[in-house]
């Protein structure tokens, strides 16, 4: 199948825009040679678009195969890992019905909510890879379908604990559900991985500190919380900013003290309460 080049919407979860990363391989279907451009980047109906070739059919195995071969292409993975990983969870059972689960684009979920783009998580997996070693911990704030918090699972065995933090009931539910039919299922049952309601400003406490965490929409100022549960030694990512929003990258050191870096700019939604996210929902 020749291969469309798309100009594709970045929003992600929790209706956020990604920023796509700063370098991009750019295929060319009709050549054996290939080259790495910067990426230009545009700003349109205010809101981020970049180039991306999308991978457009395939179901099960073959569409999480073909999404992930798509993504290495274009330099968004670089790890064997994380490759790994989001090849053996099949990200269809973490999308409604009907939607096109392959596809390098974020789909509404409900309650004012979607599930990222498989860029944004295989971005987020690699930036805390470090960290999701097996035996070690890791939170999700904003755990929406159990997609990324699966990913973490699997990553961290069943020697580790991660858990999954939402403050939608049916989100949680939801994703409980996904996962019981995921690869993942074995963890859920033994208990090293768990879905909870809760207001992720507040982390989780019963099984801190973290050695990664992982956070969902954009907050003002890092949650002192957050900041308390992560273990030294830990990292977090996490988007900063109002109108103008940054994906930060925070050490905490050995000490206590902390390190931070931005990865590249993006554009979420607020963190913030269960009804103002949901609004008029």
């Amino acid at each position: 199948m020749r291969a469309q080049v798309l100009l594709c919407p970045t929003i992600t979860a929790y209706g956020r825009l990604y920023c796509a990363p700063r370098r991009l391989h750019r295929y060319n279907s009709s050549s054996s040679s290939s080259q790495f451009l910067n990426l230009n980047l545009s700003r349109f109906s205010g809101a981020l678009f970049f180039h991306m070739e999308q991978f457009q059919s395939g179901t099960g195995s073959s569409g999480k195969r073909g999404m992930v071969e798509n993504l290495k292409r274009y330099g968004v993975i670089s790890s064997k890992r994380v490759a790994q990983v989001m090849e053996a969870l099949d990200r269809g059972l973490f999308v409604p019905v009907g939607s096109s689960a392959y596809v390098d684009t974020p789909v509404p979920i409900g309650y004012n909510a979607t599930i990222s783009a498989p860029h944004m998580h295989a971005t987020c997996l690699q930036l805390l890879e470090d960290k999701l070693h097996p035996g070690m911990r890791a939170l999700d704030v904003g755990s929406g379908t159990g997609y990324l918090t699966s990913c973490f699972a699997l990553m961290v065995g069943a020697e580790g604990r991660v858990v999954g933090v939402d403050h939608i009931p049916e989100l949680v539910d939801m994703s409980i559900k996904n996962i019981e039919k995921s690869v993942a299922a074995s963890f859920l049952k033994k208990g090293s991985l768990s879905l909870h309601v809760g207001d992720g400003r507040k982390g989780w406490q019963e099984f801190a500190p973290y050695d990664a965490i992982h956070v969902g929409a954009a907050a003002s100022e890092i949650p002192q919380p957050l900041l308390d549960q992560l273990k030294p030694g830990g990292r977090m990512v996490i988007p900063l900013g109002t109108y103008f929003q940054e994906l930060k990258v925070i050490d905490k050191n050995e000490d206590g003290s902390i390190k931070v870096h931005t990865e590249t700019s993006v554009r979420y939604v607020p963190l913030t309460s269960r009804v103002e996210q949901l609004g008029g929902f």
